[in-house]
């Protein structure tokens, strides 16, 4: 073996490539733990609301430690991901000694569930957050079975848009477990819809109640509280002062026929 020029020359090259790599190894290593490329700052970026000073300098403190090279950007992006009204992070580094966090926070659309001990939130996106109090006090109020919340986020935009000519808001959108909707209005008026159908989806059931609103219910001199939607013809209705659950509207049915 001994003997062997090739052998010899092969574990002479081998051992020579340990070595560079060893080299090189400790060299990348000085390089990224030297003191000479510390990290001089933490810039945030994005329209803040809701995240404070004390709650990002505590994040940064927590995770951006070591130099520009060797701090974990996945530990600073969780850290920052952890603060309240935070949705979502990416941070990177800027030559030579920066690290950049760029946040988005949730931007509140409702509070979520009829619990009202746990404040909890809808964003935008449809996705539910812990929240506080003074924010969701002028809030409308979402509700629906478990991983409903989106699609209860995307009807509140189509029910809103077609209430819009009455210059009504939804200021509840409740769906049901057995995934009947029902709303409650700005002015008071609960809207029971029920359940979509292929026949009669809910938005054709409230865009009709939108289209007789004014020949029918707009000229009643009294106060409504609650507006049946589930029937085929007509809707039926229920009046504070009168004691019967509800009465049928033979004048929205009448009108609509002579339409």
């Amino acid at each position: 073996m001994w003997d062997n020029v090739n052998f010899l020359n092969g574990c002479a090259n081998t051992l020579y490539a340990l070595a560079a790599a060893a080299v090189i190894y400790a060299g990348v290593h000085a390089v990224i733990h030297s003191p000479l490329l510390p990290v001089r700052q933490v810039a945030l970026q994005g329209e803040l609301g809701h995240v404070t000073r004390e709650q990002a300098e505590g994040a940064a403190r927590t995770a951006a430690i070591g130099t520009f090279l060797s701090v974990d950007l996945d530990a600073v992006r969780r850290a920052f991901e952890a603060l309240p009204w935070v949705r979502k992070v990416e941070v990177r580094r800027l030559w030579p000694d920066r690290i950049q966090v760029a946040i988005e926070e949730h931007v509140a659309l409702a509070r979520w569930g009829a619990d009202t001990r746990a404040v909890r939130l809808v964003n935008t996106f449809g996705e539910v957050f812990a929240g506080d109090l003074a924010e969701a006090e002028p809030l409308p109020q979402f509700a629906g079975p478990l991983g409903s919340a989106q699609e209860v986020t995307r009807r509140y935009g189509a029910f809103r848009q077609a209430l819009a000519p009455l210059r009504l808001e939804p200021r509840q959108v409740l769906l049901s477990p057995r995934y009947a909707w029902q709303l409650r209005l700005s002015n008071g008026l609960t809207l029971e819809l029920g359940r979509d159908q292929l026949k009669e989806p809910v938005l054709d059931r409230l865009s009709r109640f939108v289209a007789f609103y004014a020949q029918t219910l707009g000229r009643l001199d009294r106060r409504l509280d609650y507006v049946d939607l589930r029937y085929p013809n007509g809707f039926a209705l229920r009046v504070p002062e009168i004691m019967h659950p509800a009465t049928d509207t033979k004048n929205a049915k009448s009108k609509r026929g002579s339409n």
